[in-house]
């Protein structure tokens, strides 16, 4: 038996096509509440290669042998009588063969489970002899997911479905509520749910019209243990009593680890020694490790269990492991789970003892219930800010906002109050109002000024990077004006301040467009940045070297904060990681290698919950895709990058995807549809785009007027485009200068000028910017009835594009070459001989 994850979208998508070349045969199967039924109907219903035959089971104990192989050829309008399963299997395989002759067919059987185990018997055999023949018929069997797969079945590859993602899960949400939702409800809502669709709308339906709206507390827990029983107590009818104690206990481990499985050795030791003979089929066991076959049922048995059982269950690990002396973390968690009201010692003993906790995962869970044993209040803020800071590196933003709401409920000094807020900032950057991250940043600063003159300064140079990316100029160099945290007066605190006073310095000269005087403190970021190890100065090291224009030096920066996250387990970093080494390779003009880093950052961020971060990977894989003429593609990232940018103003992405979009334009042979899009993007007024971005599309929007006849819109943008091309942050900007000028010149000077920008070209990395330019002299040459020489210049520009994967601008360039007198050649992208 073979099994994979996939979003539920992913197969539906496929299966009006897959049957051509993959028959499509699986068992369907996911935890409670998944939505099995749903997706089964769903997929029915979008089918439309073929006739589909959708049969549920019946699930009478009472029926006769073969009664579920009946009600299924009896759906096909067939009968058959046989002896054996064999026979009946081989007789509904001709069935599915003979009607599948004449058009793909879907079969959909829901509850296959619930079927005599003669029919699924001969169920299996069909399905797999469907499969080996490559008959063109789809069978979808859906299965539960809390129990193995039965062996009549288990031959044949399980499809598990996923759970709903973050964002369909609001969509969700919204739609069930009409919209009438509080915006932190519905991520609690999501949150609690964990991609379930059932315990979703359970959680819906549990919450008054008041409390949708935020009007009033929600309960806690949101999901208790009447919801998930509700949800998944009936999964359990089937086990013995005696398995109760052996079921909670494993529940139990798992919660202390986080983890999906829990040590088989310590659940039997604190269940007892024959608890797991035999083994109740809602768990398994795989190398040592034991757990729920759904993770929900695990949550609903430890929800659902009164409270002194459950408090019985962690006595019982924490004595065990107490008796190994492993695992301290563990064993106080255990020990914290097993009384009542405040408990100062114990939670002393637990904040000390997260610090050596491996995962960050674990040391905010530790922190947390540190925080709710203290009774000292400033302390308990001070702890669940460290246990949301913990949430924030495992890569679960909500959870460290909720955390952050807890420790902001409590009175605490300046000090505990700004190192709050300074890491709302942080979390609110990442997946949040970019405004609003703001906002904390420089109230953390203005708290921590007088005692943490280093956090201080990290908070200002947050304050800046959100204005950054919601550009807005004035609140960035507001950000970066000097203050008394990070002023040279300030006492010394180490080289991380004098890193964070150098990009202040740095910074805000670029801002200034005083290139002189950013280059040193930028550079010395970037040195100083690249001699350690820390994720953090590495990632201000990338970001100095990109605002320098060493491409070479932020990849170098960026692969290194990406290794040192994954080395610490900072889940929170890597998309950080991955954004600033996909910018400074779209820099560099390679674009292939951008869009590599920006899937897994997008993936990783998508994981994470920074939905910021993915909005800018969104825009990166936008711009990759615009050279390599997928259009389709283009206009999804596109899409997705505007969806979020819209909703928390990140000018930066926003600007990034309307560029991608127009260069697909341009690719295609559109230039006026380029234009026009391009045209408020880069021309002065209020529509004008992101300030560090905004210059580098200019020579797309040159291009673009220039092939749309309309070359008097860019002359302004030209000189613009001048002063950024001079202060020598972008290695391609020189290059790109001469190709503009040529496109808007006389003809008796844009010869020498596409010339000299070929030459520039020389001095820089990026096949694609070359491509251009010598496809733009080509197209010149061959006008002027230079036939010779365009078609070289066109040959080159082809063999340049195809070299970069930019297969419609290489179309491009074969059909000028073509029409120069070329002899036809093969089509661009495919291969030789």
């Amino acid at each position: 038996m073979t099994g994979q994850t996939t979003p539920r979208g992913q197969v539906i998508h496929r299966l009006p096509y897959g049957l051509r070349t993959d028959v499509g045969v699986h068992v369907v199967t996911g935890e409670p509440g998944c939505g099995r039924t749903a997706f089964l109907e769903h997929a029915a219903g979008s089918f439309r290669a073929g006739p589909v035959w959708h049969v549920r089971a019946d699930p009478g104990r009472s029926a006769p042998p073969l009664s579920g192989l009946h009600t299924l050829l009896r759906a096909a309008g067939r009968t058959v009588r046989t002896a054996g399963d064999g026979t009946a299997g081989e007789a509904l395989f001709d069935v599915l063969r003979t009607a599948a002759d004449a058009s793909p067919l879907l079969v959909c059987v829901d509850d296959a489970h619930l079927w005599d185990a003669a029919s699924r018997a001969a169920l299996g055999h069909a399905a797999a002899r469907v499969r080996a023949a490559g008959v063109r018929a789809g069978l979808l069997l859906t299965v539960p997911g809390h129990r193995p797969v039965d062996r009549e079945l288990a031959a044949l590859p399980v499809l598990r479905l996923g759970p709903l993602t973050p964002g369909d899960a609001a969509r969700v949400v919204d739609d069930v509520t009409g919209g009438a939702v509080d915006p932190g409800v519905r991520e609690e809502l999501v949150t609690a749910a964990e991609g379930n669709p059932a315990l979703l709308l359970a959680l819906i339906h549990r919450l008054s019209p008041a409390q949708l709206g935020g009007r009033r507390a929600l309960p806690r827990p949101l999901a208790d243990g009447e919801v998930l029983t509700a949800v998944a107590g009936g999964c359990l009818t089937g086990v013995p009593p005696d398995r109760a104690d052996l079921l909670l206990t494993a529940a139990a481990a798992a919660r202390a680890t986080g983890e999906p499985d829990a040590d088989a050795d310590l659940v039997r030791r604190a269940a007892g020694a024959d608890a797991m003979r035999p083994l109740p089929e809602v768990l398994a066991l795989a190398e040592g490790r034991l757990r729920f076959r759904s993770a929900l049922l695990g949550r609903a048995v430890y929800a659902g269990a009164p409270p002194e059982r459950r408090r019985a269950a962690h006595r019982a690990l924490a004595a065990c492991l107490a008796d190994t002396g492993a695992d301290g973390v563990l064993a106080l968690l255990h020990r914290s789970w097993t009384v009542t009201g405040h408990a100062p010692a114990l939670a002393a003993e637990l904040a000390a003892a997260a610090a050596s906790a491996p995962q960050p995962g674990l040391r905010r869970r530790a922190l947390t219930r540190a925080a709710e044993l203290t009774t000292d209040e400033a302390e308990r803020a001070h702890r669940y800010t460290d246990a949301a800071a913990q949430a924030l590196l495992a890569g679960h933003p909500p959870g460290a906002l909720r955390l952050l709401d807890a420790a902001r409920s409590r009175p605490a000094p300046a000090s505990v109050r700004g190192g709050a807020e300074l890491l709302r900032g942080a979390v609110l950057l990442a997946d949040g109002p970019v405004d609003d991250a703001r906002e904390s940043f420089l109230l953390a600063a203005d708290l921590l000024a007088e005692t943490g003159h280093e956090a201080a300064g990290t908070a200002t140079l947050g304050a800046a990077d959100a204005a950054w990316a919601a550009g807005d100029l004035t609140s960035c160099l507001h950000a970066l004006t000097p203050t008394r945290a990070l002023s040279s007066e300030a006492p010394a605190a180490g080289l991380r301040s004098v890193l964070l006073q150098d990009h202040r310095d740095g910074m805000r000269a670029v801002l200034l467009g005083r290139f002189d005087r950013a280059a040193g403190p930028l550079r010395r970021v970037v040195e100083r940045g690249l001699s350690g190890d820390e994720p953090e100065p590495l990632l201000r090291s990338a970001s100095a070297a990109l605002m320098l224009g060493d491409v070479t030096a932020a990849r170098r920066a960026g692969a290194r904060a990406l290794a040192a996250a994954r080395t610490l387990g900072s889940a929170a970093l890597e998309p950080r990681a991955l954004e600033y080494l996909a910018y400074a390779e779209l820099r560099a003009g390679r674009h292939q290698l951008a869009r590599t880093h920006a899937e897994e950052g997008l993936r990783t961020a998508s994981r994470t919950g920074q939905r910021n971060t993915a909005a800018h990977h969104h825009a990166v894989l936008a711009l990759a895709a615009s050279i390599e003429g997928e259009r389709e593609i283009v206009a999804e990232h596109v899409a997705a990058a505007l969806r979020t940018a819209r909703r928390h103003g990140l000018a930066q992405a926003a600007t990034l995807a309307q560029w991608a979009a127009a260069r697909a334009d341009l690719g295609a042979g559109r230039p006026r549809e380029a234009a026009d899009r391009l045209g408020p993007l880069v021309r002065p007024g209020a529509r004008r785009g992101h300030f560090a971005v905004w210059m580098l599309a200019v020579p797309c929007f040159v291009e673009a007027t220039a092939l749309a006849g309309r070359p008097e819109h860019a002359a302004a943008v030209v000189e613009d485009f001048a002063l950024w091309a001079a202060c020598g942050a972008d290695p391609q900007a020189p290059a790109q200068l001469l190709r503009c000028r040529a496109l808007l010149a006389a003809p008796d000077a844009a010869d020498t000028l596409y010339l000299r920008a070929l030459d520039r070209h020389e001095e820089t990395a990026g096949d694609f910017e070359r491509a251009r330019t010598e496809l733009l002299y080509g197209k010149w040459l061959r006008r002027r009835r230079r036939l010779r020489e365009a078609r070289n210049r066109l040959g080159e520009a082809l063999m340049d594009f195809e070299r970069c994967g930019a297969h419609l601008w290489a179309q491009q360039a074969a059909a000028e070459s073509r029409a120069g007198g070329a002899a036809p050649g093969r089509e661009p992208g495919s291969c030789p001989g």
